[in-house]
């Protein structure tokens, strides 16, 4: 289910859907540097960066000017930890906000972060409606290029943009086959991402279908629980990452939709080495590493792999079953429905298992995955990893005052990260839209964002008129 107040909302879908209903001070390049969104900044001191608003802020929904108070109010109500917002922890070192007049507003920092203005990605409330303790869940007051126009159920609500009053329904089908027929039979008009290579060369052959690909950045990973005596041993973590192949999975079973991982941040971010040595697919290696361990065909070792009951991630897990199994490795897979597999991985309850990193932008992640003392639910270290060496470097990385010296830091943390494994690196897999013929000028984006729907019409095939 969407959360459509954005001060709570952590799932990808929610923020997606949030993107179109609200505006946020910043926005990402390419290299996920930041870059004006509704307002521009400037640097006072360093501990002080100034803000103005723009003329790309919209006005709120409901008439309201988007104004400095808007912007204070909704900081400061997730600055406040009696709301117990999960997107605190990011913007802790605010010391504190002040109003220099209706549009410019001044942050004041408890330390300087060359880095700062990328933190600035909340979604901006009417100061008003805050006040008021309006349901913002239920009822989304924004300035975004659409507004919610209704809720059919949990998994189907309406959006119209704001441009031309046209109105979009977003439906949630969990399953991809009954997608893809909704899509031929004209029941929906464009379908993005989560299809199987058999679904998607299936709808390259359909007549009228478009499919679009483009390279993603969202990170696929397998994560261990370093605290259990099994995963914990980095010589099976090792031995686990040398048997996967990452590139035969990549060709045959992705279709070629995806591009291999090293660390969490493609080559072309501004904080990624780029030059970090893969671990190939070497199974003879990972033998000799479990015979090491004094493991043995009558004595294997034996592992749990917990992955969603999405059945394509059911696939991609029994592949890797299979890969381990031939070098020795047990694999006892079980799949969950999405709430009891998330559940036990936030939890610490598990040994391996596969996710996904979604939509991240600034190497700050780092600490909230990383970090020794971001174990869950301060954080999101669910491997419960420590290392002292990461620790410092994190340390080193917030004091640093050029942001060139930031990148070299978080460069030594990914080298750290990629030697001691609490991560093995998978792909990043592909951005797919598949579109029937009454769609025109849809633009994928690298983190699978829903952004192009505010620039995509809607033509009737027939007449080739717009449809209202």
């Amino acid at each position: 289910m969407v959360r459509a107040d954005p001060r709570f909302a952590t799932d990808a879908t929610s923020e997606r859907i949030n993107r179109l209903l609200y505006q946020r001070l910043i926005e990402f390049d390419h290299q996920s540097m930041p870059i004006p969104g509704i307002a521009e900044w400037k640097l006072i001191t360093p501990q002080q960066y100034r803000f103005h608003l723009t003329s790309q802020a919209n006005r709120f929904s409901h008439g309201g000017v988007v104004n400095a108070h808007d912007v204070i109010a909704t900081y400061r109500q997730v600055l406040d930890p009696t709301n117990a917002s999960p997107k605190r922890a990011s913007l802790e070192l605010i010391e504190s906000i002040e109003q220099v007049d209706e549009s410019t507003i001044d942050f004041h920092l408890t330390r300087a972060d060359p880095l700062f203005p990328a933190y600035l990605t909340l979604d901006i409330l009417p100061a008003d409606l805050i006040a008021k303790g309006h349901d913002f869940g239920r009822f989304p007051v924004g300035s975004g290029p659409f507004v919610l126009k209704s809720w059919s159920s949990p998994g189907e609500l309406h959006l119209q943009r704001r441009s031309d009053q046209q109105v979009f329904e977003i439906l949630s089908v969990k399953n991809p086959t009954v997608r893809v027929l909704k899509l031929l039979r004209n029941e929906i008009d464009l379908l993005q991402s989560d299809l199987s290579p058999e679904l998607l060369g299936y709808l390259k052959r359909q007549e009228g279908v478009k499919v679009e690909q483009h390279p993603g950045s969202n990170y696929s990973y397998i994560g261990f629980n370093l605290q259990d005596p099994l995963t914990g041993d980095r010589r099976v973590r090792r031995a686990i990452a040398h048997a996967i192949d990452r590139q035969a999975i990549m060709k045959w079973v992705m279709q070629g939709a995806a591009r291999q991982a090293e660390s969490l941040f493609p080559a072309e971010h501004w904080a990624a080495t780029g030059a970090l040595k893969p671990y190939s697919y070497n199974p003879l290696l990972a033998k000799q590493l479990i015979s090491e361990m004094g493991y043995t065909p009558d004595r294997p070792l034996r592992l749990v792999y917990k992955t969603s009951s999405d059945p394509f991630r059911i696939r991609l897990a029994t592949i890797i079953q299979s890969q381990l199994n031939a070098v020795g490795i047990e694999v006892d897979l079980r799949s969950y429905d999405w709430g009891t597999f998330f559940g036990d991985i936030k939890q610490g309850n598990f040994q391996l298992y596969s996710l996904n990193w979604v939509g991240i932008r600034t190497p700050d992640i780092y600490r909230d995955i990383f970090a020794s003392d971001s174990l869950p639910p301060k954080g999101a270290n669910r491997g419960r990893y420590a290392s002292n060496q990461v620790d410092e470097l994190l340390h080193q990385a917030e004091q640093a005052t050029e942001l060139s010296r930031q990148a070299a830091l978080y460069q030594q943390i990914e080298q750290q990260i990629h030697h001691d494994l609490p991560y093995i690196p998978l792909w990043y897999e592909d951005q797919i839209s598949a579109q029937g013929s009454r769609i025109s000028g849809y633009r994928l984006t690298p983190d699978g964002s829903y952004d192009g729907l505010a620039q995509v019409s809607l033509v009737d095939a027939r007449e080739g008129a717009n449809v209202r």
